[in-house]
């Protein structure tokens, strides 16, 4: 059970999260997963990065061979980046799911676009703590870089009770040197250009998992510059 004060840190995060992206977050983010030119070489860069990792993701999922017939949560969907190729894969179903309903909306936008079988999709907007429901594979890609190791680990608790066999997260992994560069603004510049952004310390996220029953199967580091992430598969035991 998380004590008052963690859940009070949990709720001001997720409140500053989800108005920042049903704002000016919105656009800026939806540019960055898309193939549009409006980007500075930052956003390229982080751009490029998360490709790696949504392929990566897509890639060891292939390889496991449980796609058809299998149940994916997307939490903290964004504007489909994942969500879309498990569909296009022929998953059983996708339920993709993020805190800001202007980033469900634009997912359900560019699903419909692509022409996918809407009967495997569900949209819905909300945060990771109210997701309920009990799925095959859930992943959870590039969110908590918004939340601070408390917040993190008790979300990857929650996310390991609604997997039923894979779970699978990535974060910012926290190292001396990008704390440094962290704390002089050369990971994350600029201005007001996000949330607060957190790296954290992978032993307590694989604790978290470990915790409720998983196990580490396979783990990579996926990055282009401004753009640093760790990639975890657990197995339910």
């Amino acid at each position: 059970m998380a004590s008052d004060s963690l859940l009070t840190q949990i709720q001001a995060e997720k409140d500053e999260v989800k108005g920042y992206f049903e704002t000016t977050g919105f656009d800026r983010w939806n540019r960055i997963y898309s193939e549009s030119d409006e980007v500075n070489k930052v956003q390229r860069n982080i751009r490029i990065g998360h490709q790696k990792t949504v392929d990566e993701v897509v890639s060891w999922i292939q390889e496991s061979g449980a796609v058809h017939n299998v149940s994916f949560c997307d939490a903290g969907c964004g504007v489909g980046s994942l969500s879309l190729p498990l569909a296009a894969m022929g998953a059983g179903s996708v339920h993709a799911s993020d805190i800001s309903a202007a980033m469900v909306q634009e997912a359900e936008r560019r699903a419909r676009e692509a022409g996918l079988d809407m009967g495997k999709l569900n949209f819905s907007a909300s945060d990771l703590e109210s997701l309920q429901g009990s799925f095959h594979t859930v992943c959870c890609l590039d969110v908590f870089i918004h939340y601070p190791q408390p917040a993190a680990e008790a979300m990857v608790k929650h996310l390991c009770g609604l997997t039923q066999e894979r779970l699978i997260v990535s974060f910012a992994p926290y190292t001396p040197l990008l704390a440094l560069l962290k704390g002089i603004g050369q990971l994350f510049p600029g201005p007001s250009k996000t949330t607060r952004a957190y790296t954290l310390k992978e032993t307590g996220i694989v604790k978290a998992a470990e915790d409720c029953g998983f196990k580490l199967v396979r783990r990579s580091l996926n990055k282009a510059p401004f753009y640093f992430s760790r990639l975890i598969e657990f197995n339910k035991i």
